[in-house]
């Protein structure tokens, strides 16, 4: 059976605060905690050198794959020098014969400059460090003109060569012009012993032009103006020519002997009178 309850309860339960759900930070998942405000960063500017020196590391490994990909380069060939009487003194800057320095009167070594020598067609540069590139095309290399060299004191050319490059047709004939010719097959010297140089090899060739090829004893008998060497006859061979000298010869032919002017003819004496006889 049902009382009903005593008025005082009823208001007992009306005074009663109501039931309140707990705050919603006792429920993360349905209430998660917010996300922190984003924090600006400033950028920093780094120096240009470390971008440049980012960048360059960046296509040094781009280019690594390629690099090793390459085929090594090939050694470099050893110039090899033929040994002879009359070499170059790179410390004394001039020739010698037996360890005994030359007399010049001209003497080139190309530092730098073709020093006025010049090639019709042929392509004539310094060479990297020293000396004259030649790339032959027409055989003539000719020097300065004027060279006013007496060649009775001074008749021997020296040549100091290093084939470069594969050609044919060695010549090595010099040729020379003076007030009273020009150049001419009939006046020409050619170097002693086997001059010819082979790849990579470098020849000091040496002309006596005492005793020159042809033209007996012209070379000691005038004032040179102008040599001129012929190094190859057909284009395409390469060389470096280090120095060039014109110097006195130890070993020199004596001059050519002159031969005496004849007198001049004299009167034909008269026959002698004949005597009357008595």
């Amino acid at each position: 059976m049902n009382w009903p309850r005593p008025a005082k309860d009823a208001a007992f339960f009306c005074l009663r605060p109501a039931w309140r759900a707990p705050k919603a930070v006792l429920n993360p998942q349905a209430n998660p905690a917010p996300s922190p405000a984003p924090v600006e960063i400033a950028p920093v500017k780094l120096p240009s050198w470390i971008g440049l020196a980012a960048a360059a590391m960046i296509l040094v490994a781009c280019n690594k794959p390629a690099e090793e990909a390459k085929a090594p380069a090939a050694p470099a060939v050893p110039i090899v020098e033929r040994a002879g009487p009359i070499a170059w003194n790179a410390a004394t800057g001039g020739f010698e014969l037996n360890g005994k320095p030359l007399k010049t009167v001209k003497l080139w070594t190309f530092d730098g400059s073709t020093e006025g020598f010049t090639g019709v067609r042929s392509k004539v540069t310094p060479a990297d460090g020293q000396g004259l590139a030649v790339t032959v095309v027409d055989p003539s290399l000719r020097s300065p003109k004027g060279l006013n060299v007496p060649g009775g004191q001074f008749s021997m050319v020296i040549v100091r060569i290093t084939r470069t490059g594969a050609g044919e047709a060695w010549d090595g004939a010099l040729y020379f012009t003076t007030a009273a010719h020009p150049e001419l097959i009939d006046f020409l010297g050619k170097p002693t012993g086997n001059a010819k140089p082979g790849l990579n090899e470098t020849v000091t060739l040496v002309y006596d032009m005492s005793r020159q090829a042809i033209g007996g004893g012209d070379w000691l008998a005038s004032n040179i103006d102008q040599i001129r060497l012929d190094i190859e006859d057909k284009p395409g061979g390469q060389f470096v020519i280090h120095q060039v000298a014109i110097a006195e010869n130890p070993d020199a032919a004596p001059p050519p002997a002159v031969a005496p002017e004849p007198e001049p003819a004299t009167a034909a004496a008269k026959p002698p009178t004949p005597t009357k006889k008595p």
